[in-house]
């Protein structure tokens, strides 16, 4: 798309944003539950520091519940997801405010945790930068932004996943409207049932955790659903990757000590070979976590093992199952 195509797609998606608001922009009241008293916390300020504690807590034990009745929509999401990564296509997150700053963590923790190219989970915030530890003003209102972003980075092929906890931020709505322009599947969470949500979404998630704990205080229990849904999200696309084994990360980059000890207790885990054994196979290996699992556990040599590991696009159960053919 030539930076002339991509004005034209970002104002006209910022435009479609603009005619599904229903108040002017400059003055928005939103009709959320997150936005709503709540009747079980309006003494709160009168409360003992134990009790504040406890009313909160109370509110947040009602997350996962809710997180749950959307478990189908989100394994629609991470199908997707997983259908962009293994056609050579990217995840992008979207997000403004404290949604924003949640997919930015959880774009960042991917790379240690899981090994995988940097470029395969993007994060777009609004207002960049700056605004994860500064507030930016109007940010979150300006959808000609989210959609120019998004014109510019989206190809198609490409899984967008848009998040807000209002349901109705302009700049996610602008960023998901282009995204859809550019040939990308889009899915929306949400925290508000009543939302007005762009049409053509591939996947709506709307996670109703009910009014906070203090009205319109989203970081609470909409944060915290969003936390849930992003590290579920990704975690779930990473396993059906291949990325782990069982429930091992032997995915996982070995950046500093503690690490390096997990890689060997990891193996020590997985194969019951003593860790000095283990030890001495990841070193021979290179270092490769799963290398030296497929290595130990078949017992072909670290060459074989290399090589059906690239032929199982990385997957160990994958290459097991194609050593122990190939020896039968």
């Amino acid at each position: 798309m030539t930076g002339r195509e991509a004005e034209v797609a970002a104002r006209s998606a910022a435009n479609t944003v603009r005619r599904m608001m229903t108040v002017p922009r400059q003055v928005v009241h939103v009709d959320s539950p997150t936005e709503q008293r709540n009747p079980r916390t309006t003494d709160i300020d009168t409360m003992s520091t134990q009790a504040i504690l406890a009313a909160i807590n109370t509110e947040d034990r009602l997350v996962p519940d809710a997180v749950r009745k959307v478990l189908p929509e989100l394994a629609e999401a991470v199908d997707h997801a997983t259908e962009a990564i293994r056609t050579g296509h990217r995840v992008h997150y979207v997000g403004a405010g404290t949604s924003g700053r949640l997919a930015v963590l959880d774009a960042a923790e991917l790379a240690p945790t899981f090994n995988v190219p940097p470029d395969w989970f993007i994060a777009h915030h609004a207002g960049g930068e700056r605004a994860l530890r500064h507030a930016v003003e109007n940010a979150e209102d300006d959808a000609r932004t989210g959609a120019a972003e998004l014109s510019s980075s989206v190809s198609p092929g490409d899984f967008v996943l848009g998040l807000t906890a209002s349901g109705r931020t302009p700049y996610v709505l602008g960023a998901l409207l282009a995204a859809q322009r550019r040939g990308a599947r889009t899915a929306l969470v949400s925290g508000n049932p009543g939302a007005v949500t762009p049409p053509g979404l591939d996947v709506e998630i709307t996670v109703d955790t009910g009014p906070e704990a203090i009205a319109g205080s989203t970081r609470m229990k909409a944060g915290t659903a969003q936390k849930i849904i992003l590290t579920a999200f990704s975690t779930a696309t990473m396993v059906k990757l291949g990325r782990t084994y069982s429930n091992l990360m032997v995915s996982m980059r070995a950046t500093n000590a503690k690490l390096r000890g997990r890689t060997v207790r990891i193996l020590h885990e997985a194969t019951g070979m003593d860790p000095e054994v283990c030890a001495e196979a990841l070193n021979e290996a290179g270092g490769d976590l799963k290398v030296a699992l497929v290595h130990l556990l078949s017992g072909v040599d670290v060459e074989v093992a290399d090589e059906a590991l690239a032929a199982s696009d990385g997957h160990v159960r994958k290459a097991l199952e194609s050593v122990r053919m190939r020896a039968s």
